[in-house]
């Protein structure tokens, strides 16, 4: 009985989303210039895709983002041992 409710929740704010446009919200931030974006209505995944405009979230996707989120983490954890720290 839930499945059914829930089905027609989800349908009904398709179609708000449809009628209206989608409310995205920013989920993860992966880099300083890709991010990815979910609708709070029909919780639609997008993210910025090597343009910079907004892809839908695939697999695929989901798997690049994960590894340049982890290169990228690697990365600023480097500089910011490789930086000196002054002392005044």
């Amino acid at each position: 009985m839930k499945t059914t409710t829930q089905n027609q929740a989800s349908s009904v704010n398709r179609m708000y989303c449809n009628f209206f446009g989608h409310q995205y919200t920013m989920s993860k931030k992966v880099t300083e210039h890709i991010k990815e974006y979910t609708c709070k209505c029909c919780k639609k995944q997008l993210t910025t895709n090597a343009n910079g405009k907004l892809t839908d979230l695939t697999p695929t996707y989901q798997e690049i983002n994960s590894v340049l989120e982890r290169i990228y983490q690697v990365r600023v954890s480097r500089l910011k041992q490789a930086r000196p720290q002054f002392s005044y």
